[in-house]
């Protein structure tokens, strides 16, 4: 028996756009439901648990070198490090050479979610991408990361007029 939700549409050739399209829908709508799941288990969001793997990697930290790692803006970091706090698993703290610059770091608390939480990207997907080759591997994180490079982008006159002068390198 073959998994279906591993081929591609029938039409991909045909209209790859509407394709990817659909590809995308597929990979929000997978990433809505883990992000319940891993609610559900451990009380926190996915953009909980992404700043406090940013704080565990990066160390006592400051909350714009977050903003950077996750992939978030300032705003929402700061949103996040509020119910992190309230929570008792981030601590704040001035900076005492320049008082501007808040540091971050993480409590025991915080370095307890992390231990008991489960992988973001879930079982199922941890598997199938270990099954994959290291040049697929590659290959696909390429991809994933071009794909959401270019819906970052904002539209400029050459590109709505279908010129490429402006993407960035690796894009064209």
């Amino acid at each position: 028996m073959s998994d279906i939700s591993l081929r591609p549409f029938p039409d991909a050739a045909a209209d790859p756009t509407a394709s990817l399209v659909r590809s995308v829908r597929r990979i929000a709508q997978a990433i809505d439901v883990r992000s319940r799941e891993i609610a559900r288990l451990t009380g926190l969001t996915l953009p909980q648990l992404l700043v406090l793997q940013s704080i565990r990697a990066l160390g006592e930290v400051s909350t714009s070198a977050i903003s950077r790692d996750a992939s978030m803006s300032p705003p929402t970091v700061v949103a996040v490090l509020d119910k992190l706090e309230t929570k008792g698993m981030a601590v704040r703290y001035r900076s005492t050479i320049d008082r501007r610059v808040v540091h971050v770091r993480l409590t025991d608390a915080g370095r307890q979610a992390l231990t008991t939480s489960p992988g973001l990207l879930g079982d199922g997907f941890i598997t199938g991408f270990a099954r994959l080759s290291s040049d697929e591997q590659a290959a696909m994180a390429t991809a994933v990361d071009r794909l959401a490079t270019m819906m970052q982008l904002r539209p400029s006159p050459t590109l709505e007029q279908g010129g490429v002068d402006d993407m960035p390198p690796g894009l064209t």
